[in-house]
């Protein structure tokens, strides 16, 4: 504590999401004094609203599909019924149990948590109201500051999300009742995975997207096969078309697209995208530069003031939960001065690996062809079916692919992409081998188990040599 009574710590920390608190446990471990101030719980929106509770749901729909599909495996199922609203409130008690343990593990490591929303008043410090008080502003000083305050769902002009018929993400992850019919706007990941999910529960469904494909940042070759299994599950795919207006018709919707179509429905979920919580927080009057709500920083992590950092969806390098992981752990050991793993400091975009959790899951890291081709690389391509690998047959979940591309001169690896069964646990051998500047040739001399799904990865990198051996 200074002369002014101000506390003053090595680093403080604003936001306590993924990146926040994975910065902070770092920094601790490396000896520093840490303060996080968080608005609301640590976790932040991936724990509470988003990764863990969808994911839960989404398991209880592949255990629905999965039982439907008992017959071919001998197994008779005479009549399945679905609590949707008891799938939620297990994903709610799976959330208390990790946020418990979080709370748990912050004071393991020693990290101060502020329950409070922060602001700043210098480059340096930072000035509070506890929740639990309302007399005194109190204020902190770091040496360094780190901004991880996240993003928020958006909603497009004219679509005002009411908690019951239009909706986001946020209020679908609570709601305990299921739809009869639903529409999702937006196809990306967020967009998909709903639309599985309700779809799965026995709803009626359409899922929009502006963009002439499903997932838009994904290889083309996947998007395509994804919404044709989509429509294979009866999800009416719309995309190259966008929500024209939304009108409450009882207790419904009239949605009309910009194709001229007319649909009802009994919901609006809601899903075009995240925007950065950059408002309220003082960077205007201590000159951070922002780009369209996101604060501008560079490979390091570093803002446009001196001594300030930003971590994850709140900056122009945006990387998803894991990436901020990445990005907290990267700036707590710069600030350190941690003289090892100083290459590992800046972390590549292209090396943070995307996975969405409907099925067929789709993952992928790198580069796609597309983008590969137009920047010049005389490309090859390894691609194999999970039709071609044996426990996928087994288990009768043949649909999908994995799709290698390489660079021919230096068969460097510049992109994978995944479509299948369970597929998000399998991109993380291509991150390592990304990570670790691997060869196609050095990737493919690993040995996979069999029979297992993952062996289609080393098929596919056979595939570029044409050395594979089950598929031609």
């Amino acid at each position: 504590m200074n002369e002014s009574g101000e506390s003053v710590y090595d680093l403080l920390i604003l936001g306590g999401g993924p990146g926040g608190y994975v910065a902070a446990i770092r920094a601790r471990q490396l000896g520093l004094a840490v303060a996080l101030i968080e608005a609301e719980a640590v976790g932040g929106a991936c724990l509470h609203h988003g990764c863990i509770p969808s994911k839960t749901l989404l398991h209880g729909a592949d255990l629905l599909s999965a039982i439907r599909g008992a017959e071919r495996f001998g197994i008779q199922v005479s009549e399945v019924r679905a609590d949707f609203g008891q799938a939620v409130a297990r994903s709610e008690q799976v959330v208390r149990r990790l946020f418990d343990g979080l709370q748990q593990l912050m004071k393991r490591h020693g990290v101060t948590v502020i329950a409070a929303m922060g602001r700043f008043t210098a480059p340096d410090t930072i000035a509070y109201l506890p929740n639990d008080r309302t007399d005194r502003e109190e204020r902190l000083r770091g040496h360094h500051v780190i901004i991880a305050t996240g993003s928020r769902v958006k909603t497009p002009p004219g679509c005002v999300a009411d908690g019951r018929s239009i909706y986001t993400s946020d209020e679908a992850l609570i709601r305990r009742d299921l739809p009869a019919s639903v529409a999702v706007l937006g196809g990306g990941p967020v967009g998909c995975e709903f639309a599985y999910l309700y779809a799965a529960y026995g709803a009626r469904v359409m899922l929009i997207e502006a963009a002439d494909a499903l997932l838009p940042s994904a290889d083309r070759e996947v998007s395509d096969l994804l919404a044709r299994q989509f429509r294979l599950q009866g999800i009416d795919v719309q995309t190259g078309v966008a929500l024209a207006s939304a009108e409450r018709d009882g207790d419904g919707l009239i949605l009309r697209l910009t194709d001229g179509k007319e649909y009802r429905f009994d919901a609006l979920l809601v899903a075009v995208g995240r925007t950065p919580n950059t408002a309220g927080i003082g960077l205007s009057e201590i000159g951070v530069s922002t780009q369209n709500a996101a604060i501008v920083v560079d490979e390091q992590m570093r803002s446009s003031v001196s001594g300030i950092w930003a971590i994850g969806d709140v900056t122009t390098r945006a990387a998803l939960a894991h990436g901020a992981m990445a990005q907290g752990i990267a700036v707590a050991e710069t600030v350190a001065g941690l003289p090892r793993r100083a290459p590992s400091r800046v972390i590549d975009l292209w090396a943070v690996p995307t996975a969405v959790y409907c099925q067929p899951q789709v993952a992928w890291i790198g580069r796609t062809e597309a983008q590969v081709r137009a920047a010049g690389y005389d490309v090859k391509i390894g691609r194999v079916p999970f039709s071609a690998n044996g426990k996928a047959v087994a288990t009768a979940k043949t649909e999908g692919f994995a799709k290698v591309v390489c660079d021919a001169a230096s068969d460097r690896i510049l992109g994978a992409h995944l479509i299948g069964h369970d597929v998000t646990e399998l991109i993380g051998e291509w991150s390592v081998a990304i990570a670790g500047g691997m060869t196609i040739r050095q990737f493919q001399s690993a040995i996979h188990p069999h029979p297992t799904l993952s062996e289609i990865l080393g098929e596919a990198a056979a595939m570029v040599s044409g050395e594979a051996i089950h598929f031609e």
